[in-house]
C-alpha cells in the first residue's frame, strides 16, 4: 500500500532540505521510544525533526494499517458512510487521509494532538487535501483533554500505548460516549498492543458495543499467550523512506491490532482469517476465528470446490466463509 498521490507529494515537499544523516538520527531515535513504549512525561514527536522523520518512517506505515482496518469496517457495514470525524491523539493526520481514502464523502474532521510540532506537520499535509473542514485541536488527552463534539466516526490510532493503564480505560469510556456510530482502535502487532485491544473490547462490551471486527463474535477472545491476534498491512517505501531507516527492500510489513466497535449491531460474520495460510498442492491451510467463539484450523481441499477457490484467494485478515 501507497499513501495517496496528493499526501505523498505533499510529504516528499516537506521533507525538502532535511539531510538524510539528520533524519535516520531522528529516525533510529524515534523507533526506540515507540519500540521500548517510553512514557517518561516527554512527547515523542516533540521538534520539527522528529516530525519529518515520523512523516518520513512511520507514517506509510501508520496510514496502511488504519487503512486495513477502516476498510474492515466498511466491509463489515457497507450501509455505514461517516459525514463527521472526530480522531483522538491524530499526529500528522494519519487516521483523517485515512478514513477520507474510505469515505471520500466524509465531510468535516476534528483532530486533536498536543504536540505542536506534529500538528503543524499534519495542517501543513492537510492543505493538500480538497477537504476544508478540518478543524485541529490542541488538547493533551492525558489531562483530560479529549473533550469534544460527538462524531459519526471516532478514532483513536497508536495512542493507548502511550498511556498509563489507569488513564486507558477513562479514555476508552469518555470516546464511546462521544462515538455517534463507530469507534476504531488502533495498536501495534505485539503482545502487549493485543492486551491493550483486549480490554478495550471488554470494556465496550460491558457498555454495550457490537463488536464489528475483527472478531466474529463477542464471546472470550479464543487466543491465549504466546499466541495473539494482530494483522500486518505491506507497505510501499520511498526511497527517503529507505535511507532514514537503512533498509534495503522496497517494502516493509506493519503488524497492528485493531478493534471496531459500533452503536448498532452488523449482520452476522463469517470467521476470520487469523495468519497468512498455508497452501500446498490441492489444499490450503486457514488458521480461523470462527463465529462460535473458537479457534480453529481449517483444511481446505480441492474437492470442496468453490470453498477451495476462496480458500486459495484468501490472505491474512480476510473474512473466509459465508
Amino acid at each position: 500500500m501507497e499513501l495517496p498521490p496528493s499526501l505523498r507529494h505533499a510529504v516528499d515537499q516537506a521533507l525538502e532540505g532535511v539531510s538524510t544523516a539528520q533524519l535516520a538520527a531522528a529516525t533510529q531515535a524515534l523507533s526506540q521510544r515507540y519500540r521500548n513504549e517510553v512514557r517518561d512525561g516527554r512527547m515523542h514527536l516533540s521538534d520539527q525533526l522528529a516530525a519529518q522523520a515520523y512523516i518520513a518512517t512511520r507514517m506509510p506505515a501508520t496510514f496502511a494499517a488504519i487503512h486495513s482496518a477502516l476498510a474492515a469496517a466498511a466491509q463489515r457495514l457497507p450501509e455505514f458512510s461517516p459525514a463527521t470525524l472526530l480522531d483522538i491523539g491524530a499526529g500528522p493526520g494519519t487516521v483523517f487521509w485515512a478514513a477520507q481514502s474510505v469515505w471520500p464523502n466524509l465531510e468535516a474532521a476534528t483532530l486533536v494532538e498536543a504536540s505542536a510540532s506534529i500538528r503543524a506537520m499534519g495542517q501543513k499535509l492537510a492543505a493538500a487535501n480538497t477537504l476544508q473542514a478540518v478543524t485541529w485541536k490542541d488538547a493533551d488527552i492525558r489531562r483530560g483533554g479529549a473533550d469534544a463534539a460527538p462524531a459519526d466516526l471516532v478514532t483513536l490510532a497508536y495512542v493507548l500505548d502511550e498511556l498509563e493503564p489507569t488513564e486507558r480505560a477513562k479514555l476508552v469510556d469518555a470516546l464511546w460516549t462521544t462515538t455517534r456510530n463507530l469507534l476504531v482502535i488502533v495498536e501495534p502487532g505485539t503482545t502487549a498492543g493485543w492486551r491493550r485491544i483486549l480490554d478495550a473490547r471488554a470494556q465496550l462490551i460491558g457498555a454495550g458495543a457490537h463488536i464489528i471486527a475483527p472478531c466474529p463474535h463477542a464471546l472470550a477472545c479464543p487466543i491465549a499467550e504466546p499466541d495473539w491476534c494482530h494483522f500486518s498491512a505491506r507497505v510501499a517505501r520511498s526511497r527517503i523512506h529507505r535511507l532514514a531507516k537503512g533498509g534495503e527492500v522496497p517494502w516493509e510489513d506493519e503488524k497492528f491490532a485493531y478493534l471496531i466497535a459500533s452503536r448498532t449491531p452488523a449482520a452476522a460474520s463469517p470467521s476470520r482469517v487469523l495468519s497468512p495460510p498455508l497452501t500446498a498442492k490441492g489444499r490450503v491451510e486457514l488458521k480461523l476465528c470462527q463465529p462460535d467463539g473458537a479457534a480453529a484450523h481449517r483444511l481446505v481441499s480441492r474437492r470442496e470446490g468453490d470453498t477451495f477457490k476462496q480458500a486459495r484467494r484468501a490472505d491474512w485478515g480476510d473474512l473466509f466463509g459465508s
